[in-house]
């Protein structure tokens, strides 16, 4: 049966798709890719203290994930909210939850001997939206152009059907004998194939681009979920979305694949120079500290600097680095040599790590 944008596709073929044929083109984007997203892992590998690495590269992978969804939050406000100085915007909410969702994720995959499972899928989009809505079971799903409101595309309607496709695409990225295909083509198609199901009423797109971050985590491409892939799919929304109905209404995979693969070498390039920046930051501020605060340096105070951009007396006796009196003559320290820029919020004065923030800004 011809394909219809106007009814549910509930023909859509499982994966690996007969008509995929892999071009010379395509093997020359692959080799350049993983050489790429090695590099970005080896990188990742070596830093001393990962953790401070993945919850900033995390957080800016987030806030750009939402921004394709026009959730738009800045960089200020989000790093406010992680810090709880103003009652955070809904935007920064629901970028945040991006992140929570995101662990949630990783630690679903962690709890089934690193499967990634129809349940990590809906933990996932339960987490970012806050709720328990699961897979879509009422009809009447269609794409539609937001302008005109001409239909784009009906993905496979009900509960039952959603929950079978669903179920192969599982099959497909847990299991490397169903095919021999190289994990990031199978990462192009499974992401097509996630997007096409669309299995919830809302949050399919976030939800399927933390996918594409824990497949390679399982894969062992990366050992954590720091591709920035985001940014490069909002500089090439138009075509994202025209490349994802060019696979439904024309089987063009190889622009599809050469898109992802693209999406892969750009973003690895650009996280590698983000880490590299900030890395250097952190031994440049480490330097500086050591020479305003002296003896009193404290290692802790440089790890909370580069985790939340802006501290407060309160945040540093919280976490019990410092009583009051210490943690105000280091803040103030830090401010008086330039190292952190001081700001008053309400009647709280703040200290703002401004140049980890320009990094990301970039």
């Amino acid at each position: 049966m011809a394909y219809n944008k106007n009814t549910p596709y509930n023909d859509l073929p499982d994966l690996p798709p007969k008509s995929l044929q892999l071009s010379p083109e395509i093997y020359k984007n692959l080799i350049s890719a993983s050489r790429h997203l090695a590099e970005l892992n080896g990188l990742c590998s070596s830093i001393p203290e990962p953790q401070l690495l993945i919850n900033t590269i995390v957080l800016q992978e987030s806030k750009d994930s939402s921004a394709i969804e026009n959730i738009v939050t800045t960089q200020d406000e989000l790093y406010k909210a992680t810090t709880e100085i103003t009652e955070a915007t809904q935007s920064a909410k629901e970028v945040l939850s991006y992140r929570e969702a995101l662990y949630r994720g990783l630690e679903s995959m962690r709890k089934h001997k690193g499967l990634l499972l129809t349940k990590t899928m809906v933990e996932i989009v339960k987490t970012i939206k806050n709720n328990e809505a699961g897979i879509r079971n009422t009809p009447g799903t269609a794409l539609k152009n937001a302008i005109s409101g001409d239909v784009i595309y009906t993905p496979p309607c009900c509960e039952d059907e959603i929950i079978q496709k669903l179920s192969a695409l599982e099959k497909f990225i847990n299991d490397d004998e169903l095919s021999e295909l190289d994990p990031l083509i199978k990462m192009a198609l499974i992401h097509y194939q996630f997007e096409s199901i669309h299995p919830f009423s809302d949050g399919n797109g976030r939800t399927g681009r933390i996918i594409n971050a824990l497949y390679l985590v399982q894969q062992e491409l990366l050992s954590m979920p720091v591709l920035y892939l985001s940014s490069f799919i909002i500089k090439n929304k138009a075509l994202y979305y025209q490349l994802l109905r060019e696979v439904t209404e024309k089987e063009n995979w190889k622009d599809w694949v050469m898109y992802i693969l693209n999406g892969l070498i750009e973003t690895s390039q650009t996280t590698v120079q983000k880490i590299k920046k900030l890395l250097e930051l952190k031994e440049e501020t480490e330097a500086k500290m050591k020479k305003v605060l002296g003896a009193s340096y404290n290692h802790d105070l440089l790890q909370l600097m580069f985790t939340l951009p802006y501290l407060k007396i309160e945040v540093l006796e919280k976490r019990g680095l410092a009583h009051r009196q210490t943690a105000s003559t280091w803040l103030k320290k830090l401010s008086d040599s330039g190292i952190l820029v001081p700001q008053k919020v309400g009647r709280t004065n703040y200290y703002v790590n401004e140049k980890l923030i320009g990094i990301f800004s970039e």
